[in-house]
């Protein structure tokens, strides 16, 4: 079975679309939504409609901090994360609020561990950037195979049995095993936002039969994005940083 990883979609429709046609075309048979529904982008009710969607047939759906933040106003963001989040709670139905308030923070399936952040303590919403805190999450969880977003950069940990942590960051979409005895942990990139410097909608594709991972990317309707972003009177920083992957 193919399962697509999707996270970090941050309200952003076209990309959303786009990886979801995509990942159907390459086979997937399910999906696996890491978090970050809304925020950020201009299309925040749809996001949430077509999650609530996929869920219906299988999906399972994480809770990011952008999701928390929208049940929790108390909850910290930067100045333009925070002007976004204000809008999209006044923008989201009430039932849509509701759906957000009940996901949960991980889901743990055979030898798999979703999770939005750092898996060691899932509601700190800790970013893995390194191998420091790669480790913190193997140290602080079980399973063999984790998979997450935070970071908006893809990126895959390996972790021997010893505890010495291996970093790789992926350049191609060529499926890399994911052998035991090692532990892994995969970063998957935005759909939304990324931020390693390329604007295409990034996400995953676990083959579980062949115990390969591959790290995908796929070109959708920026103008279109920046659009809606700019249709809601968003600070304007969250239109131009998509054409950029930053």
């Amino acid at each position: 079975m193919k399962i697509a990883l999707l996270s970090d979609i941050h309200g952003n429709r076209q990309a959303y679309e786009a990886v979801i046609a995509d990942a159907l075309s390459r086979g997937a048979a399910r999906f696996v939504i890491l978090g970050d529904i809304v925020g950020y982008g201009g299309d925040p009710r749809w996001c949430v409609d077509r999650t609530i969607a996929l869920a219906a047939e299988g999906a399972v759906v994480i809770r990011g901090n952008h999701d928390q933040a929208i049940v929790d106003p108390g909850y910290s963001m930067t100045s333009a994360a925070g002007i976004a989040i204000d809008w999209t709670r006044m923008t989201l139905e009430p039932r849509q609020r509701a759906y957000l308030a009940g996901l949960p923070m991980a889901v743990e399936e055979e030898d798999r561990f979703y999770v939005h952040a750092d898996g060691s303590a899932p509601g700190r919403f800790r970013y893995v950037t390194d191998a420091t805190t790669a480790l913190a999450h193997f140290d602080g969880c079980t399973p063999r195979l984790s998979f997450c977003g935070h970071v908006h950069r893809p990126c895959l940990y390996g972790c021997s049995q010893g505890g010495k942590v291996t970093v790789f960051t992926p350049t191609s979409e060529i499926g890399i095993p994911l052998t035991a005895p090692r532990r892994w942990l995969a970063v998957i990139g935005s759909v939304g936002q990324p931020r390693d410097g390329n604007p295409a909608a990034a996400y995953g594709l676990y083959d579980t039969d062949l115990g390969e991972l591959s790290f995908r990317r796929t070109a959708y309707d920026i103008d279109a994005a920046a659009t809606a972003i700019r249709a809601a009177s968003l600070p304007e920083s969250l239109a131009t940083r998509l054409f950029q992957g930053r």
